[in-house]
């Protein structure tokens, strides 16, 4: 079975193509056939082991990666089932969370899959699942009400497409802030205002948000809060440009507090893959009400080169391998 493999953390050099053995499903886990893979910034995060705090977790490893096959997201058909495996058979079309999806063949435990949307290519199906159940779980935490205004910050990026068209189902006024080029897409999937960060600063109105999206990482708690309302909600969304070391996570911290002394709410989201949101998102897109966005696709033999594209570039949408 071909997989794309690293053995110790470092750069996108430190990831190759390789033949692996094809992994045996346990008892209570399903063997899904990958079609496609999604590529999102968690992938980052485990080819390079930062946060260096993250390293405490069994999902990375302290010295060298826990997990030698990348990738998360998948869509693919089941290929084989645990004796314990109720809920899927061999066939089955199914997207969700897999343990190394970068590859021809990958397990998964079955409270994280669901099948596949009617009507979704294997590719779109793979976009959803992290970065759509991210940004489900970050609006449950302040589920905006009809005509309340959400600022959603890094509107162009995996998480930030889906967290605008959510927002905008919700019935909220969106306003998505992006890079130069992107503000049509932005606009097509549900925010009446685009802000170009690299032309106006999010300060420079008087326009204060019930709902703050912040996708990007990057904004002090200062600066978010000065286009908060009162009462309204921060939800903090990864944290790529904080350091080394802890990451966004001493942000998140200083953040929850904050939010004791103050009537704003600064909350991060710890989002996690479960069955039921999978469901909903199958729901939302069986209905039009989300649309995965698509920046490109790349071969399972080129998977490197669409990590790189992550680590350097700023795709549009979601970032898919096929197998």
């Amino acid at each position: 079975m071909k997989a794309i493999v690293q053995y110790a953390y470092g750069s996108t050099d430190s990831l190759q193509l390789r033949d692996v053995e094809r992994p045996v499903p346990r008892d209570d886990e399903v063997l899904v056939e990958v079609r496609a893979a999604g590529v999102d910034p968690s992938v980052w995060h485990l080819m390079t082991g930062r946060p260096y705090i993250a390293r405490l977790s069994p999902e990375l490893g302290l010295r060298r990666p826990a997990h030698v096959v990348r990738g998360w997201d998948a869509a693919g058909r089941v290929a084989a089932v645990g004796e314990k495996v109720t809920g899927f058979k061999p066939g089955d079309e199914v997207f969700g969370q897999c343990d190394g999806s970068f590859a021809e063949y990958a397990r998964a435990r079955p409270e994280q899959l669901a099948a596949m949307p009617t009507g979704l290519s294997f590719e779109q199906a793979a976009a959803l699942p992290v970065s759509g159940i991210t940004a489900l779980q970050a609006l449950d935490l302040a589920r905006p009400a009809p005509g309340r205004r959400v600022l959603v910050i890094g509107a162009s990026g995996g998480v930030g497409t889906f967290a605008v068209q959510l927002a905008a189902h919700y019935g909220a006024e969106v306003t998505g802030v992006c890079g130069p080029g992107a503000a049509d897409l932005v606009g097509s999937l549900g925010a009446t205002d685009v802000i170009d960060y690299t032309r106006e600063d999010i300060t420079a109105r008087a326009v204060r948000y019930d709902l703050v999206v912040d996708a990007a990482g990057n904004r002090s708690l200062s600066r978010l809060r000065r286009v908060l309302a009162p009462r309204g909600t921060v939800v903090f969304v990864g944290g790529e440009d904080g350091g080394p070391v802890l990451g966004g996570l001493d942000r998140w911290v200083r953040g929850l507090v904050l939010s004791v002394f103050v009537g704003q709410r600064l909350r991060p989201v710890f989002a996690h893959t479960r069955q039921p949101d999978l469901l909903r998102l199958k729901a939302l897109a069986e209905t039009a009400a989300i649309v995965p966005v698509i920046d490109r696709t790349y071969p399972l033999d080129d998977a490197v080169a669409a990590v790189r594209h992550l680590e350097s570039g700023h795709p549009r949408g979601k970032l898919v391998i096929t197998v």
